[in-house]
């Protein structure tokens, strides 16, 4: 696999996400979708943030087995794996395509991650 994949903390995420009203936008269509581009935006700046589902080995893998593993148990434990995938904050899930739930569910679990209620986001997908 040729792209670059490394852990990223909550932690270490832009402060905005945690203060202010955030909306995620979606760039590209979430039906069916294996990775959803998308956009963290609040007053206060915007964050490149993409959907992935973490199970996706055809034409090739979008992770390798660590990755994938480590999506699973976050899911697992009611949480999201945050990681930085070819340069961007991605949300990395266990599937193999994406739905309007499954996008609205990831995006829930990015608050409780950055410790605030998941009313404070608002999704904006694309058909």
């Amino acid at each position: 696999m040729s792209v670059h994949v490394e852990v990223v903390d909550a932690f270490d995420l832009p402060e905005w996400l945690g203060t202010s009203p955030v909306i995620w936008t979606a760039s590209s269509t979430v039906r069916q979708a294996r990775r959803v581009r998308g956009t963290l935006s609040s007053s206060e700046g915007d964050l490149p943030c993409d959907l992935l589902a973490a199970d996706v080995a055809y034409p090739q893998p979008l992770l390798d087995d660590r990755w994938r593993r480590q999506a699973h148990q976050a899911w697992e434990y009611g949480q999201v794996l945050l990681i930085r995938y070819d340069g961007r904050l991605t949300l990395a899930v266990p599937g193999t395509a994406y739905s309007a739930d499954g996008a609205l569910e990831t995006v829930s679990r990015l608050a409780k991650a950055v410790g605030v209620p998941p009313s404070r986001f608002t999704v904006c997908l694309r058909l």
